[in-house]
């Protein structure tokens, strides 16, 4: 008989299912994220072109093609989180009203940041603007930079007036936001991999009658020359190199009119040689970083290593970097951009209790009573969950005594009502769970009725 053909490109090998994070394996523990459109095509084209510019962002821990459809719920997207090892959802919406939302929630359980979308400008918009636009795969291949500005605020000394959100919630959101974007380890991450940077600033109240937390979005990307060099040197080693031109004609210089080539090193001339205006000259010092070259050294043991160290402090140079250039740091922006608003603050995954509202303002007796409520929703939770344990392992024993008896009697099962799949729990079957749902549901839209009536 034939050898049955395995596909070994497309499945997995004779093992047949081995488990990827098995024992030996690191587990990937680095934040994932989803950006999803809720309600797909209806939020509008400029909303969705919003949603795929964020995807690249995010990149490269994000579901890039995620397809969406109108019939798809959050309950869908958070169902796949864990499977999926996703930390994080960005949800976009549109309201009835036109406003453009956005909600950033942790999974599984929270919290849950919304934000309303005040204005927003497309990565397309942000390159029609520039001169020469920087976009390519390579810069996407490693997670931005993240750079938080002006997210703790420090209240004056003599001023008496309650900040707009309270310190507790400031820190979660930074936490939050932290949390978005892999950490960065400067001791073991080369420079070369970090080329892009997603700097977020909260922009300080311009109005003192409307305390709002705003928080703009930039996205940029890194390039570095290097200073300190002559303009003519530039070109003969931007010729050797084999660099890709950056203007047409600037490769190879023609010295053909030149008797020498100190002449094209050293004439004033701006055409052929050095740079004699201020306007020519290199960019200034504040955009300057002192960093090691990437050199070719031979590996020294011990001893010729402190011999060359002794040698070097006899001759005084042990002050010395060897090996440090200069280089000018220039920020592009790829884009997008956006304005944002916090409006809310939730304790669960899109659904809880409101820990703070922008609009709306609880007395002190008030959410002493909120709080009430929630406490009362919890220990009924709690109750249902000790009543769905005890069903799961009533039937488990009464499976077990059932399989006991046939061992007794030596007769076999008929694969019926208690066969291979019958003794198996059902959820469905279980009368507190439409109770447990409904419950939820009711407390989500008596929370929001409570707001509105609030407001």
């Amino acid at each position: 008989m034939a050898r049955r053909r395995v596909k070994k490109r497309t499945h997995v090998g004779a093992n047949n299912g081995a488990n990827p994070t098995a024992k030996g394996k690191p587990v990937d523990k680095s934040p994932k994220s989803m950006v999803i459109r809720i309600g797909a095509g209806e939020i509008g084209p400029s909303v969705s072109q919003l949603v795929k510019d964020l995807r690249l962002v995010m990149e490269p821990g994000t579901a890039s093609r995620l397809k969406e459809r109108k019939s798809n719920k959050l309950r869908d997207y958070t169902t796949m989180c864990g499977p999926l090892g996703v930390s994080h959802l960005l949800l976009f919406s549109r309201s009835e009203s036109g406003n453009t939302n956005m909600r950033l929630a942790i999974t599984p359980r929270g919290p849950t940041l919304h934000f309303r979308v005040e204005n927003y400008s497309l990565c397309k918009d942000i390159m029609k603007a520039q001169r020469r636009p920087k976009n390519a795969k390579q810069l996407y291949m490693n997670a931005p930079l993240l750079v938080m500005n002006n997210f703790s605020t420090q209240p004056k000394p003599d001023d008496k007036t309650p900040p707009p959100v309270p310190k507790h919630l400031e820190s979660l959101v930074t936490t939050i936001f932290q949390s978005l974007i892999p950490p960065l380890n400067p001791q073991a991450t080369p420079l070369g991999s970090v080329k892009r940077v997603l700097l977020l600033n909260r922009e300080p109240p311009t109005d003192p009658a409307n305390n709002a937390y705003t928080l703009t979005l930039r996205h940029y990307t890194i390039s570095s020359k290097v200073t300190g060099i002559p303009k003519p040197l530039k070109r003969l080693n931007q010729a050797e190199s084999g660099e890709k031109k950056e203007r047409r004609g600037r490769s190879l210089p023609n010295l053909g009119k030149l008797e020498d080539v100190s002449q094209f090193l050293l004439d004033g001339d701006a055409d052929m040689g050095n740079y004699t205006s201020a306007s020519e000259s290199e960019a200034e010092t504040d955009a300057e970083v002192e960093v090691l070259a990437n050199t070719t050294r031979k590996v020294l043991n011990r001893s010729k290593h402190q011999k060359e160290m002794a040698k070097a402090a006899k001759d005084g140079k042990s002050g010395s970097r060897p090996g440090v250039e200069k280089r000018a740091v220039k920020l592009t922006e790829l884009g997008p951009r956006m304005r944002m608003r916090l409006i809310k603050v939730e304790e669960g995954l899109c659904g809880g209790k409101i820990m703070w509202h922008d609009h709306v303002q609880k007395s002190a007796a008030e959410q002493k009573e909120l709080e009430k409520k929630w406490e009362e929703r919890r220990r009924e939770k709690e109750e249902r969950r000790r009543i769905q344990k005890e069903n799961v392992e009533r039937k488990k024993r009464e499976r077990g005594a059932g399989k006991d008896d046939e061992d007794e009697d030596g007769e076999e099962d008929d694969d019926g009502e208690h066969g291979e799949d019958g003794g198996d729990y059902d959820i469905d079957d279980d009368e507190y769970w439409d109770s447990d749902v409904s419950a939820e549901e009711a407390g989500a839209d008596d929370e929001d009725e409570e707001m509105e009536d609030g407001g």
